[in-house]
């Protein structure tokens, strides 16, 4: 009988958790993204199965960038610019924004470009006008119902994306042998711009900035850590990993080519796998684009506000018209040509460029002063093996898009990968004279 009852309330409080639950499947709704899905398609396309290590590395590796960035808002509950202007100074804060802004604006003309092609395919009324539509969609919701709307919608949309791919996977033939080679890690020529993509889509400098601005908006505190970590897990780690692993192995299963948009991905699954797979796909897709535009359109704000002091809930006006702003800001990206998958792709990749010194910001004040418990060995070492990955990727990455040509666009990718390198080797440097002298402690 007591085991009976045992069991009873391990379910009720499974299902509590899962209520409470909710600032991660905001991280998740953005990364579960049409950015991640056009690399996703393109590694599978392209590659086969040849990439699938990086697939399902990307799930882990998101986890626990989350998991760190969860770490640093829990124990300091502040917004992380606050933080880094308080313990290593005003310029380092500007970095950190500037960074967010260019990663995040990039994506969002393109992720409002998806959602409004998607509109398109499913409805016949022009990608033009649903972009508009959208972007006041999104300005009206997030303007009167701010962060609280925002996660309702991501954890309902998440929900819907992860079982809708799930299900396409159960129609669409897979090939186990060659997945379970494809775990073998392997870079096949030319897809280092993909593999930084797909890794870009989970280990991101929007996500891990980001969250701890979303947990301030649930007022969570280290009281929930452990609720915090059981969100990070069930978001990241099972709902994006299903996520990634089906999409996937769907287009690596059936496709021959990674040169595809989404929704073409979507339609040439019709005549390969059946109308229904098809539908399913366009189906998640749709959603996935919709959560991630309506989660990417809060980070910018989120960082710019809490640099000027401003509160970041929609209590405060200042903070409302950044919202406001950046919805609408998003409208012109349904106006943008141009082949979107190569778009996306290249956008998660820029990402992926500023990452690191992030990942570097967050561990260097999880090891200082701005926190009253520095990290175990092991989470330390989990960083610096997530930051070499990142860097490595990223690295490949530009040296890729170099000897393609410097252009304008290479070479503005290369030039924010000199400043942001330098910028990362300088704080890691900072770090070490300090930690020399004794605790590394805040800001002179």
């Amino acid at each position: 009988m007591s085991d009976r009852t045992g069991g009873v309330a391990s379910v009720q409080t499974l299902r509590e958790s899962f209520q409470r639950m909710g600032p991660s499947w905001v991280a998740g709704a953005i990364a579960a993204g049409p950015a991640s899905l056009a690399s996703l398609i393109t590694a599978g396309g392209g590659y086969g199965y040849a990439l699938f290590w990086v697939v399902v590395l990307s799930a882990v590796a998101g986890a626990f960038a989350q998991y760190l960035a969860m770490r640093l808002g829990l124990l300091t509950e502040r917004g992380i610019v606050a933080v880094v202007e308080d313990h290593l100074g005003d310029s380092w804060a500007w970095l950190l924004v500037l960074d967010v802004v260019l990663a995040a604006g990039s994506a969002q003309l393109l992720i409002m470009k998806t959602v409004a092609t998607v509109s398109e395919t499913i409805t016949g009324v022009d990608a033009r006008i649903w972009g508009v539509v959208w972007a006041v969609v999104l300005a009206v919701g997030l303007a009167t119902r701010g962060y609280r709307f925002l996660e309702v919608v991501a954890k309902a949309l998440v929900a819907g994306v992860v079982v809708a791919f799930l299900a396409s996977l159960f129609v669409v033939p897979v090939d186990a042998g060659a997945a379970a080679r494809g775990l073998v890690p392997a870079l096949p020529s030319g897809s280092a711009l993909v593999a930084a993509g797909v890794l870009g889509g989970a280990v991101h400098i929007t996500l891990i900035t980001m969250h701890s601005y979303t947990m301030r908006a649930r007022e969570w505190t280290v009281e929930e850590y452990g609720l915090a970590t059981f969100d990070v897990g069930a978001s990241m780690l099972v709902a994006f990993g299903a996520y990634s692993v089906a999409v996937f192995l769907v287009t690596a299963s059936v496709l021959t080519t990674g040169d595809l948009s989404a929704v073409e991905a979507a339609r040439a699954l019709g005549p390969l796998a059946g109308r229904y797979a098809e539908w399913l796909f366009l189906l998640g897709l749709l959603g996935a684009a919709v959560s991630t535009l309506g989660g990417n359109t809060m980070a910018p704000p989120f960082l710019l506000a809490d640099k000027q002091g401003w509160d970041t809930t929609v209590d405060d006006d200042r903070y409302r018209g950044l919202l406001v702003a950046a919805a609408l800001l998003s409208a012109p990206g349904a106006f943008i040509g141009g082949p979107v998958l190569s778009q996306l792709s290249l956008v998660l990749a820029i990402g992926t460029v500023g990452t690191p010194f992030a990942i570097v910001v967050v561990l260097y004040l999880l090891n200082s002063a701005a926190v009253p418990e520095s990290p175990s060995t092991l989470t330390n070492l989990g960083g610096l093996a997530l930051l070499a990955v990142t860097g490595a990727l990223a690295a490949n990455f530009v040296a890729e898009q170099v000897a393609g040509g410097v252009d304008a666009l290479s070479g503005a990718i290369l030039a924010f990968a000199v400043v942001l390198t330098a910028a990362t080797v300088a704080l890691v440097a900072k770090y070490v004279r300090l930690s020399m002298a004794g605790p590394v402690a805040s800001n002179e």
